[in-house]
C-alpha cells in the first residue's frame, strides 16, 4: 500500500498536481474575484431594491436577473479556492481589503446605478482575467473553466449596461 503523505494536521496533502506555490497563488486571485463578486453582487442588489424612475421595471428585472446569478456564482468561487486547500474569505472585513469595487456612500440615480454596475462588471471581468494568467500558467484547468465562464457573464453584464447608457 502506497503511504499518504500528510500535513501538519494529519490530514493528507494536497496533491493534484499543481504546486503549494501555485495553488497559493491561484486562491489568492480568486480571493479577489471572490471579494469583487460579493461587492458586485451586493451593489446590484441594493440597485434592484431601490432603483426609480421611467425605467423601473427594466432595471428592477435586469438588476434581479444579474444579483441572482452572481449571488449562485459565489458558492463555486469559494469552493474552488478550497479545492485548492485555501480557506475562502467570508467578512466584510476582508472582503473590503481584498476588492477593487468602491462601494457607493448614497443611493445614485437609475442612470448613475447602470455606470456604476458597468464598471463594477468590467472590475470583476479585469480580476478574473488577472486570475485567469495565474491558473492558466500553472496548468489548472477548474480554475481556468471557471474564470472563463466569469468573464463571459460579466463582459456580456457590462454590454448589456452599457446599450442602456447609449
Amino acid at each position: 500500500m502506497a503511504k499518504v503523505s500528510k500535513n501538519n494536521a494529519g490530514a493528507p496533502r494536497i496533491n493534484i498536481g499543481i504546486s503549494d506555490k501555485d495553488r497559493a497563488a491561484i486562491a489568492a486571485e480568486l480571493s479577489k474575484l471572490l471579494a469583487d463578486s460579493y461587492t458586485l453582487y451586493l451593489m446590484t442588489h441594493n440597485f434592484h431594491w431601490n432603483v426609480t424612475g421611467p425605467l423601473f421595471n427594466t432595471l428592477h428585472t435586469m438588476f434581479m436577473t444579474q444579483y441572482t446569478e452572481e449571488w449562485n456564482a459565489l458558492d463555486s468561487i469559494a469552493e474552488r479556492i478550497r479545492a485548492l486547500g485555501h480557506h475562502a474569505p467570508g467578512t466584510y472585513r476582508e472582503y473590503a481589503k481584498l476588492s477593487s469595487i468602491a462601494e457607493p456612500t448614497s443611493v445614485p440615480d437609475a442612470m448613475d446605478m447602470v455606470r456604476l454596475l458597468v464598471k463594477g462588471n468590467e472590475s470583476v471581468a479585469k480580476t478574473a482575467r488577472a486570475a485567469f494568467e495565474k491558473a492558466d500558467g500553472a496548468n489548472d484547468q477548474p480554475s481556468a473553466d471557471l474564470l472563463t465562464q466569469r468573464l463571459d457573464i460579466h463582459e456580456k453584464n457590462a454590454w448589456m449596461l452599457r446599450s442602456l447608457l447609449e
